[in-house]
């Protein structure tokens, strides 16, 4: 399931994000890439070391934590430090794969990948973030402070920018539910039962639903 989430940061929040990052040096993308993604990557990431870095990953890490949408779609159980990415013209991010497992010390898994986009689509050419999917190829250019989500298990790239400069956040979640296609369906089922619940309260159908969602998390749950 591909999700797209509106508004993530939006007004002063994105403001102040973007103020921190304008203050902090961005140094070569490559540091953080896997043996093989650092043929293709061609980008700029904001120095961790920072303090200014670690105060706006913790604004981006709270609106995620604050989200309905993302904790009923992502499930997360944990997220991997936010990476502040800068791609200026010429820069792109060719095809690949993101790490299945990450970190040092406490290691997590990479369920769910995460583009939260800093600057409007208007501000420049190319940069679009493109999926293959099936045969075919998906791409988002989000509006500033709305975010995409999805599997970590696609293959992706970043098409180059030609024109002005790409700031988006990204990250990778571990979630409760490993399986894309489970937390779909456990998605669906609980934005049924909420909606019947809104329409017509507490009934036999919503205690149904609700027991079926309750069941199967139990099934497809990992913690």
């Amino acid at each position: 399931m591909i999700l797209t989430v509106d508004n993530l940061l939006a007004g002063e929040r994105l403001a102040q994000l973007k103020g921190l990052l304008d203050d902090v040096e961005f140094i070569d993308g490559r540091k953080t890439a896997g043996w093989h993604a650092k043929l293709v990557k061609a980008n700029e990431q904001s120095d961790g070391r920072n303090p200014k870095t670690q105060e706006a990953r913790k604004l981006v890490l709270e609106a995620l934590q604050a989200n309905a949408t993302v904790a009923l779609a992502v499930m997360p159980s944990h997220f991997r430090p936010i990476l502040f990415s800068r791609y200026r013209e010429g820069m792109s991010y060719g095809a690949h794969i993101d790490d299945a497992i990450m970190g040092r010390g406490q290691l997590a898994r990479s369920d769910v990948s995460m583009t939260l986009f800093l600057n409007a689509p208007e501000d420049y050419d190319g940069g679009e973030l493109v999926m293959a999917m099936g045969g075919s190829e998906l791409t988002y250019k989000l509006p500033a402070g709305s975010a995409v989500f999805y599997p970590s298990t696609t293959l992706h790239r970043v098409a180059e920018v030609t024109r002005g400069r790409r700031d988006v956040a990204v990250t990778w979640i571990q979630s409760i539910v490993r399986s894309a296609e489970q937390r779909e369906v456990l998605y669906d089922i609980d934005r049924v039962r909420r909606g019947l619940f809104q329409e017509k309260g507490k009934t036999q159908e919503f205690d149904l639903l609700s027991k079926t969602h309750a069941n199967l998390m139990r099934l497809w749950s990992d913690v």
